[in-house]
C-alpha cells in the first residue's frame, strides 16, 4: 500500500477513535512511511519463499544460517510503528492515555431511557 493511502487510513482511524488533531500530520506521515516500507519488506519476504532463516555463503565459501533480512526489516518496522500507533491513540493503552473517558463504559440513565421510550 502507498504512503498516501496509509495516511488516509490512519487519519480515518484517528477520527474514529476521536484522537485526530491537525498537528498529528507529521507523526501520521512518518507512520505511513514506516508501514509502506513494511509492506515492501513483506512482499519481498513472501517472494523469497517466506523462510525465517536463510543460508548465506561467506567469501571463503563457508555456508552459514542467518535470520532472513527481509523478516528483520518487517520486525523493525512493526516495532517502530507500534510507538506511533500508541502515541496517536490507536492502541487501547494509547487511547486510555489520550482520553480516559473514551475507554469508560457509558452509564445509562434510567429516567432518560424511559422518557425516550415514551417519545418513540
Amino acid at each position: 500500500m502507498t504512503k498516501k493511502t496509509w495516511e488516509k487510513r490512519i487519519k480515518k482511524w484517528c477520527d474514529a477513535a476521536g484522537t485526530y488533531k491537525p498537528f498529528f500530520a507529521g507523526p501520521i506521515s512518518t507512520l505511513a512511511g514506516i508501514l509502506e516500507r513494511r509492506d515492501e519488506a513483506v512482499a519481498q519476504f513472501e517472494a523469497s519463499g517466506g523462510e525465517l532463516v536463510v543460508k548465506h555463503e561467506n567469501k571463503g565459501g563457508g555456508i552459514y544460517l542467518e535470520k532472513n533480512p527481509s523478516y528483520m526489516i518487517i520486525r523493525e518496522c512493526e516495532q517502530d510503528a507500534l510507538g506511533y500507533w500508541r502515541d496517536l491513540g490507536l492502541t487501547p493503552a494509547g487511547l486510555r492515555k489520550i482520553n480516559e473517558a473514551a475507554m469508560k463504559k457509558v452509564k445509562k440513565n434510567a429516567l432518560a431511557e424511559a422518557l425516550n421510550a415514551l417519545e418513540g
